[in-house]
């Protein structure tokens, strides 16, 4: 069995990072969201990855290499365009093969790895299977609607007046026989060759699309509250490891992983949070659910419940809270300007000026 993971795209809701950046490898707990994926699949047993990049070719070709290190052999497919999901199964026809395999979205977390819906589906082996999870509002979804025996007898895409309220996590399981499903559909009116219609061609043909509901936690992290939603997840559980050079005048409370070659000096860490390799914390505060990325500065400030990105600097300012920052950004103060009022005022006037 082969995975094909989907890591083009080009991220318009986390602009504007994604203006300089790949969406799929903003961190979370400072490692990229692409790579839990990744660990994901390698833990299932898959070894051989074919990899789909767009634009940012280049910024994923050089995080994930060939895949040695997560013990996965990657391939990559390029797209010129992205024309939606079915397409990149569609172009990554010569790669698939007649082979099994998982479509992952690179910029989907999914607690609990895909172990046990693969068991399912290599016990039973239907044309597709789906995986799936409750979401209080399934208009901004694509929805599953089961008949009375579980298996998939409908899909719709963010519909109005959703059938269910089963949203389609960002991981599907197929046989060869999506490849005819995905050159039959035409394309929906976005310009693109949605899978949900694929998917659908085949339950209208009579195939068998069978589907689970995953136990853990599953995030799209298409925009910012999403990313620091999953970063205060994945910073639940980690663990408290001081590797770098924290002095008598500082503070560590709770879960905090402060990283090799990390200084924090006269400042107060509250865990949840990691401090990135390089960092150095001065005079401030970092409270819960904060990641620090590589060689940032933090100086005379509060950051909280926000992710950091490498060789950013935060210097005296108060307060940041629920903020994604950049790489290379700079956060000071604004300079002192004079409060002066101009006022031309008719005769007999009344001026009120709250100073």
């Amino acid at each position: 069995m082969k995975a094909l993971v989907l890591a083009g795209g080009s991220g318009t809701r986390l602009r504007p990072i994604t203006h300089t950046s790949a969406k799929q490898l903003v961190p979370v707990a400072n490692k990229p969201v692409l790579f839990y994926g990744l660990e994901a699949i390698a833990a299932a047993g898959i070894t051989e990855v074919g990899m789909v990049v767009g634009d940012t070719v280049d910024e994923i070709t050089e995080a994930v290499g060939d895949g040695s290190k997560f013990g996965l052999d990657v391939t990559y497919i390029p797209q010129e365009k992205p024309l939606g999901l079915a397409h990149a199964v569609l172009i990554s026809r010569d790669y698939l093969g007649d082979d099994d395999f998982a479509m992952y979205l690179g910029d989907n977390f999914v607690v609990g790895g895909i172990e046990e819906p693969l068991r399912a589906f290599r016990a039973h082996r239907p044309d597709a299977h789906l995986l799936l999870t409750r979401v209080a509002d399934p208009r901004s979804f694509g929805v599953a609607e089961l008949d009375a025996s579980g298996r998939v007898r409908g899909l719709e895409e963010k519909p109005a007046h959703p059938r269910s309220d089963l949203a389609l996590v960002g991981v599907y399981l197929f046989s060869p026989a999506i490849h005819e499903a995905v050159r039959a559909v035409q394309p929906s009116w976005r310009g693109e060759l949605e899978i949900t219609h694929a998917v659908q061609w085949l339950i209208d043909h009579g195939r068998d699309v069978r589907s689970s509901r995953i136990s853990g936690y599953w995030k799209d992290t298409g925009n910012v509250s999403d990313m620091l939603e999953v970063n205060r997840l994945v910073l639940e559980s980690v663990e408290p490891r001081c590797d770098g050079s924290v002095d008598a005048d500082s503070e560590l409370i709770g879960r905090v992983r402060v990283e090799e070659g990390a200084t924090v000096r006269s400042s107060r860490i509250v865990g949840p949070a990691v401090i990135g390799a390089g960092a150095v914390v001065t005079d401030s505060y970092v409270g819960p659910f904060t990641s620090l990325g590589e060689d940032c500065r933090v100086e005379d400030s509060e950051v909280e419940f926000s992710i950091v990105l490498r060789n950013a600097s935060i210097t005296g300012v108060r307060r940041i809270e629920a903020s994604l920052i950049g790489r290379h950004v700079r956060v000071t103060p604004a300079p002192h300007v004079p409060h002066a009022h101009r006022l031309v005022l008719g005769d007999h006037s009344q001026a009120q000026i709250s100073s």
